[in-house]
């Protein structure tokens, strides 16, 4: 399966321990191409559609035209045999808003 930085998949999350976002879900890969291509991983962030639109760790977008939000917060990295199908790929907009969030959290 190809993987591609800013691709929507749906996967399969558990089994999770304590707070962890679960369940069958989609999730936005976020891992750079070249590590996608040789890695058995990607990182991702996991989407919710209950949403919180004023906390700074969620983007808002819409995942296969169903309103949801980027759980920036969740990053993790999964096995690719957690990706079922591709769902969708986020827009020029929201991957940008996506790298400034992430670096704003993480980035120092």
């Amino acid at each position: 399966m190809s993987v591609s930085r800013y691709d929507i998949f749906l996967a399969n999350l558990d089994p999770t321990i304590g707070s962890e976002i679960n369940k069958t879900r989609p999730v936005v890969v976020i891992s750079d191409d070249l590590l996608n291509q040789h890695l058995k991983t990607v990182v991702a962030c996991p989407l919710t559609t209950s949403l919180h639109p004023s906390w700074r760790s969620r983007i808002q977008t819409l995942c296969a035209g169903q309103e949801a939000e980027i759980a920036v917060d969740q990053i993790r990295a999964i096995s690719k045999l957690r990706l079922i199908k591709r769902l969708d790929r986020l827009s020029a907009a929201t991957a940008a808003e996506l790298r400034r969030v992430i670096t704003e959290m993480y980035g120092g």
